[in-house]
């Protein structure tokens, strides 16, 4: 890397007031990073939002000499209420890990990972990267983002990836999540818009959860609920009796992967009993006639039939949702991840849409989401959609957001990506050599995890950058780029109900280590597009940007004047366009005047042929196997949470796997005695822990633990292109049974 690259990088790293956030200065090794003063008050409190969950918590931090010692939970924050879960509590303690990466690490002749410096590092990522798509072409390298760092950040490498070093493939890791729920808006409503505001939690008089388990893994959601006054009914839809579950009024235990039939039959027995809203079916939607065809067939003895749920029971629910005044049906990951969840996410908004719950407090057809930023990816992360929503495939979007950014429009691809699986697919067949993986675990979290080392192995040059040095992802890499975290760097998350929240530098990186939004300002000046982006100077500067790309969208966020609002306002929620008034601490909900985002203002109904089980049980296979979240302590693959002696303390380090006493004495498994779950891909030592929470012929094993994607079945929802993480076979065996 030049010289003079290297001193405009330390013109590029300085904040708007001149402080350097990260001061890059000559040693003999190359460069690294030298002290900077905080623009915090030495001894103060400041305020941020959470990194870990879409909840969004805010937290206060506690400072002395400008550097983060403790958090607190903010009592004036709409979302939480001073109230924290154990993984805000801990959020600071992952960045003291030793397992930090310090410094840049290059895979050296022996094989080895070695440091080196950063300006090593920048210039055999472009140096290798741009020989691969000299020889191979533009499409042979792609990015694999997250829902994990700043929306700033996100945009930034979407910018620089597609439309500064040519890139078309790229995608993020909100795939795993939300891809479901997008793909379900988008059609359904004209737009990705999760209509609700946490307020609803408390507005409810009924509150249908559908594969939801809110109490573990959305605690403070819980806390919301538990804080309503409306003697609410609630519901929940799930095949686990979980913690939700058993605080339920209510529990649906159906068979696994039949509530597509579940819904198809609801729908049909509240419109032949006439419990609907026809005029707002006709005021506000289209295809109602042809929906109830297609329900007719769904009657009550059938839909008791496919899912397993006594007619009788069957009825009740109906009746619930027929008798409440203001109902919200929520789902997550139960309902995302699954072989049709594009259109189980549509049978559960074209419920709220024939009985009108919509668009009124305490009603919504809501999705929760995954990632502290999942709703920033979804928007701004420029893998899936056009930054803000727009679409490559149109030219006049893409025309607009050249005009925005002062590009030419011919950078701007003009067709999609692919998605995160066929990206991998891509590596598997050859035609994707180089990868460049960012805040994400993919050999932990890949649905084929058992084939993500031969098809990493497989790669030219695959660059991991990250926080940690010795993820599972990182130990595959040729070059791994040292990632600052969560409170190391500035810019907003937007949580689930489209709340825009602030996150504030609080501590310094380790090491070398760099916000990943310097690492990509230091990519674009070596990859020679710098110029492309003097105007993203900083991720206040490229909010303002975010601003102008918003505009005249659905997410509009025009009328939003800069950090301070956001800080001032505690967090605010999209849309606000420019003029509109807001007040702090505001909740608001979309659809209140009954149009959505299509051009004729109406919902659509949306509905298939329910789709039969990619991989069914066997006499070998025997076992339907479910995965979630384990528990409130424990976050994704780990990564973080593994770092907290404390939150270690609060879940089973070691495997587990739920299993009915039935099944147990069936096969002489004893509680706590150890046990192997096999799928045909892989298998898993577990503890057994013999509960009733799982159904005879289930077995529940936490998402969390390093080898339960071993056993996951690759489906993936036709729409969506999300994984069906949530049904495979399995068999369980006590240990060194054959």
């Amino acid at each position: 890397m030049s010289s003079s690259i290297l001193e405009r990088a330390k013109t590029l790293l300085r904040d708007p007031s001149g402080v350097l956030t990260q001061d890059l200065v000559r040693s003999p090794g190359g460069f690294g990073l030298g002290q900077v003063p905080t623009k915090l008050k030495p001894d103060a409190v400041t305020t941020s939002v959470c990194g870990f969950c879409s909840t969004g918590c805010g937290l206060d931090i506690h400072l002395r000499e400008g550097r983060a010692i403790s958090l607190s939970p903010a009592t004036d924050y709409p979302v939480n209420l001073g109230i924290a879960c154990p993984k805000g509590w801990e959020a600071l303690t992952p960045l003291e890990s030793e397992d930090r990466a310090t410094a840049p690490l290059m895979r050296d002749a022996r094989g080895k990972l070695a440091e080196t410096d950063w300006e090593t590092a920048i210039q055999t990522f472009v140096d290798r990267m741009k020989a691969i798509q000299s020889e191979h072409g533009k499409d042979s390298v792609a990015f694999i983002s997250t829902g994990q760092i700043p929306s700033e950040e996100m945009a930034l490498l979407g910018a620089l990836a597609k439309f500064g070093m040519g890139m078309v493939h790229g995608d993020g890791n909100t795939r795993q999540c939300m891809a479901t729920a997008v793909v379900a808006y988008k059609q359904a409503f004209g737009f990705d818009a999760p209509p609700y505001t946490y307020k609803d939690f408390e507005e409810s008089d009924v509150l249908v959860f559908v594969g939801a388990n809110p109490c573990i893994a959305h605690p403070i959601m819980w806390e919301r609920v538990c804080k309503n006054q409306r003697n609410p009914k609630i519901i929940v839809i799930d095949p686990r009796r979980t913690e939700t579950a058993m605080a339920a009024a209510l529990h649906v235990p159906l068979r696994p992967k039949s509530d597509l039939r579940l819904f198809y039959g609801l729908a049909n027995l509240l419109i032949e009993r006439e419990w609907i809203d026809r005029e707002f079916i006709e005021a506000h939607t289209l295809g109602f006639e042809e929906f109830r065809r297609h329900v007719a067939r769904f009657t009550l003895e059938t839909t008791a039939q496919d899912t397993g749920i006594a007619a009788e029971q069957l009825e009740q629910l109906a009746s619930a949702i027929h008798q409440g005044q203001r109902v919200s049906f929520w789902w997550t990951m139960g309902v995302n991840q699954s072989h049709e969840g594009v259109r189980v996410a549509q049978s559960i908004i074209n419920l709220a849409l024939i009985t009108g719950n919509i668009g009124k407090p305490g009603t919504g057809a809501n999705s929760i989401t995954g990632q502290c930023n999942a709703m920033g990816s979804r928007l701004f992360s420029n893998t899936t959609n056009l930054l803000g929503g727009h679409d490559f495939t149109n030219v006049a979007h893409r025309n607009k957001i050249a005009d925005v950014l002062g590009i030419d429009a011919t950078v701007i691809p003009d067709r999609n990506s692919w998605a995160y699986d066929q990206i991998m697919e891509g590596v598997h067949r050859g035609t994707i050599k180089g990868l460049w993986i960012i805040a994400t675990n993919t050999a932990h979290s890949w649905i084929n995890q058992a084939d993500v080392p031969d098809l990493l192995g497989k790669l030219d040059f695959l660059v991991v950058q990250d926080m940690y040095r010795n993820t599972e992802t990182a130990e595959h890499a040729d070059l791994v780029l040292p990632a600052a975290g969560w409170a190391e760097k500035d810019g907003t998350f937007i949580n689930s109900e489209r709340r825009i929240g602030l996150i504030k530098k609080v501590a310094r990186a380790p090491g070398d280590a760099l916000a990943d939004f310097h690492i990509f300002k230091l990519i674009a000046e070596a990859w020679g597009c710098g110029a492309m982006f003097e105007r993203w100077e900083s991720p206040e500067a490229v909010f303002e940007i975010l601003k102008s790309v918003s505009a005249g969208q659905p997410c509009d966020i025009t009328g939003i004047e800069g950090y301070e609002m956001l800080e001032s306002h505690r967090g605010i929620q999209w849309p606000l366009p420019k003029g509109q008034p807001v007040k702090p601490r505001s909740e608001r909900r979309l659809f209140a005047n009954g149009r959505f985002f299509h051009a004729d203002g109406k919902a659509r109904f949306l509905f298939e042929e329910p789709q039969a089980l990619p991989e069914p049980t066997s006499r070998r296979y025997p076992f339907l196997l479910l995965t979630g979240r384990g528990s409130s302590s424990q976050w994704h693959t780990q990564t973080r949470t593994s770092k907290s002696a404390v939150l270690r303390k609060l879940y089973a380090e070691e495997p587990y796997v739920e299993i009915s006493p039935d099944d147990a004495d069936r096969l002489g498994i004893q509680p706590h005695s150890w046990v192997t779950v096999r799928s045909p891909r892989g298998s898993l030592k577990a503890r057994a822990f013999v509960t009733r929470v799982v159904r005879p012929g289930q077995v529940f094993v936490p998402m969390h633990y390093a080898k339960t994607n071993q056993l996951t079945f690759p489906a993936f929802d036709p729409y969506s292109r999300q994984p069906a993480y949530k049904a495979a076979s399995v068999s369980v065996e006590p240990l060194g049974r054959a």
